[in-house]
């Protein structure tokens, strides 16, 4: 099976991108492929409790965006947020608390890329 990186910049503003990334990436947790993703820009502004809460999506896959996430790392995939962009948006210790997530910089991004096989972009 192969390795694949998707890499978000949507948010919360654009909730239908931000919902099928996750959607792909859970899709592709099933399928047996590895899996991590990159939030970036307005994306790591989901990680918020306020927004985990919400339901991104339309239609039958809709889910909360919590149940996704939980379902991406109950079934081992990585979730990395940028800390720049965690920093420009006011993102804190204290909203990553008790979510097993990770916070990366411009490098990790490039290092994600090249060692994954695929790499699909939502931005």
């Amino acid at each position: 099976m192969a390795k694949i990186l998707v890499h978000l910049t949507h948010g919360p503003s654009a909730p239908t991108q931000a919902d099928r990334a996750f959607l792909i990436a859970k899709t592709a947790l099933e399928e047996g492929h590895q899996v991590s993703m990159f939030l970036a820009g307005a994306a790591v502004e989901l990680i918020r409790n306020e927004n985990l809460h919400k339901t991104l999506g339309i239609g039958e896959t809709a889910v909360t965006l919590k149940e996704s996430l939980e379902k991406i790392i109950g079934g081992g995939g990585k979730i990395v947020l940028s800390k720049v962009s965690c920093g420009a948006r006011g993102i804190e210790e204290a909203d990553l608390e008790g979510k097993q997530v990770e916070l990366g910089m411009p490098n990790a991004l490039v290092r994600m890329t090249v060692e994954n096989d695929r790499v699909i972009t939502y931005g």
